[in-house]
């Protein structure tokens, strides 16, 4: 089931001020949902401010070449927020607030989510979602149209980024012939995809180059090369001078293997354990596995963290994915 855009629309006609918050360690859809839904609302007369949990990683800084998004604890204290009204975009769980997720939990103001992810928490939020859409970017497009806000340049790049990425640049399941249609909405207000291309995959650090031969130098196969997994550790990052969100898609290089249906890759993290994204190209769900850990996301791309050291979160992981992966290949 779509969105209800008018019950969208007459909800936040009752507010004048939105903070608009995402998930941590923030990617093109949170970024590009977040910059867009922003200028729909000051569109409208709304006072909004951008506050996530994470800092915007360095290579999708072109999306907010000005700096308009803040960093709770950086650029604002907790104190310091206030608003009508919270509106969450691109996810529906508090495990993916981070720090923020406080901010929300003892907030007086309404809440709402604006998501297309299939699982979620309670987050005392009115719920907004379309488990069918290829990415928030694109909701937040029917947003615009809902508010009668005609499309800009400047919208059309975030929600471009949004779109693009979240659906491997147009080539996953999730891609519909409505995906065109807006992307071609998007051209048409001036966006210029090879420039998107070429500030997404174009501007790599030798650090980032070194750090994926790393984790391809990692990558086992089991299941006679339907599944394959890979690791990076927390001190990968500063031996390879690389940054931890320059991990962000490398678990899609590992799916050019011929023959791969799934894959796992277990990222370290600078405070511990171990973040987990999960790829599926066959009947494995995904997002069944990662609920089972606390995450979750879509049937062919979902995440999740676990506590402990590498071999213990492959102790715990890999037999699950394993099990699923053999359901879905009826071995």
């Amino acid at each position: 089931m779509g969105v209800n855009w008018k019950a969208f629309v007459d909800q936040i006609s009752h507010y004048q001020s939105f903070v608009l918050v995402s998930h941590i360690r923030p990617d093109c859809d949170a970024l590009g949902s977040e910059l867009a839904m922003a200028e729909v609302l000051r569109a409208i007369g709304k006072d909004v401010r951008i506050i996530n949990a994470h800092r915007t990683p360095p290579a999708l800084q072109f999306l907010d070449p000005a700096g308009n998004i803040d960093v709770l604890g950086d650029d604002v204290e907790a104190e310091d927020i206030h608003c009508d009204c919270f509106m969450i975009l691109d996810t529906s769980a508090w495990a993916q607030l981070g720090d923020m997720g406080d901010v929300i939990r003892t907030a007086t103001c309404d809440k709402m989510v604006l998501d297309h992810h299939v699982g979620e928490d309670d987050l005392g939020a009115t719920m907004f979602k379309d488990y069918q859409a290829e990415a928030t970017g694109h909701l937040v497009i029917q947003a615009a149209d809902a508010c009668n806000v005609p499309l800009t340049r400047k919208m059309g790049v975030a929600a471009f980024a949004a779109i693009a990425t979240d659906t491997g640049w147009f080539r996953f399941g999730s891609v519909t012939p409505e995906t065109f249609r807006v992307i071609s909405r998007l051209v048409e207000v001036g966006v210029v995809p090879s420039e998107v291309y070429g500030d997404l995959y174009e501007r790599d650090t030798l650090g980032r180059l070194k750090l994926r031969g790393l984790i391809l130098s990692r990558t086992e196969a089991e299941l006679d090369g339907a599944l394959v997994h890979t690791y990076v550790q927390k001190e990968d990052f500063a031996a390879m001078g690389a940054e931890p969100s320059d991990t962000e898609d490398a678990i899609n290089l590992t799916l050019s293997v011929g023959g791969t249906k799934g894959a796992v890759i277990f990222v370290g993290q600078l405070r511990g354990g171990y973040k987990l994204s999960f790829r599926s190209r066959c009947d494995m769900d995904c997002n069944e596995i990662a609920r089972q850990f606390g995450g979750g996301g879509h049937k062919a791309a979902a995440g999740a963290f676990v506590e402990g050291t590498l071999a213990e979160a492959q102790e715990r992981v890999l037999p699950v994915v394993r099990q699923a992966m053999q359901k879905a290949l009826g071995l």
